[in-house]
């Protein structure tokens, strides 16, 4: 979906609730000067269809259904560049975590296989507290496209020969040590 440079106000569905659903953030949000630093400070905003100085201008505009069809927030890559950056101190990472999570519960397909690697990675991480690149690359593909692996065999072939890959899966010992962290958040995020 790509957003146009003006949007008409007037014909648009808005939810002036919206902004005040994305805690932690809410409120704080109001406070964006639109300053462009968290855009400027984003390796992944030459690949997003808004940027994010956009993005949390549509959010306090209450435009739900552009936020979250965009591909914006499935591009974030976590790395608090952003966050650390921005003048008014909101919590723009953990907002983006929000958005996510709001688009999955009404299960907004827009963007299926960024959600797709987003909620693979997420698991793997939460089940052995380290990232295990063949079941991750597994689990991608067999909710996306199982056919798609194999555009990857010559390069997992060759990580393969150079022992960068193990086609093994050993058993970790650190097999759960995340699970009261991620057991928290959802707490806090009140999905248990």
């Amino acid at each position: 979906m790509t957003t146009p440079d003006v949007i008409n106000l007037t014909a648009t569905k808005r939810d002036p609730t919206f902004v005040n659903r994305l805690t932690p953030a809410g409120h704080q949000l109001y406070t964006c000067i639109q300053c462009g630093t968290c855009t400027a400070s984003c390796p992944s905003a030459a690949a997003m269809d808004i940027t994010p100085r956009q993005m949390w201008r549509m959010v306090q505009l209450g435009l739900e259904d552009e936020v979250l069809h965009s591909k914006t927030m499935w591009l974030c890559s976590t790395c608090y560049q952003c966050q650390a950056r921005c003048p008014r101190g909101i919590p723009l990472t953990e907002t983006i975590a929000k958005l996510k999570q709001i688009a999955l519960q009404e299960r907004i397909e827009e963007w299926r296989e960024s959600t797709a690697f987003y909620l693979a990675f997420s698991d793997v991480m939460h089940r052995y507290g380290r990232m295990r690149e063949v079941e991750f690359m597994a689990r991608y593909f067999l909710s996306t496209n199982p056919l798609g692996a194999l555009g990857y065999a010559g390069m997992g072939l060759t990580l393969l020969r150079r022992g960068k890959l193990r086609p093994e899966l050993p058993r970790l010992r650190g097999e759960g040590r995340l699970d009261r962290l991620f057991d928290r958040v959802a707490e806090l995020e009140g999905r248990q």
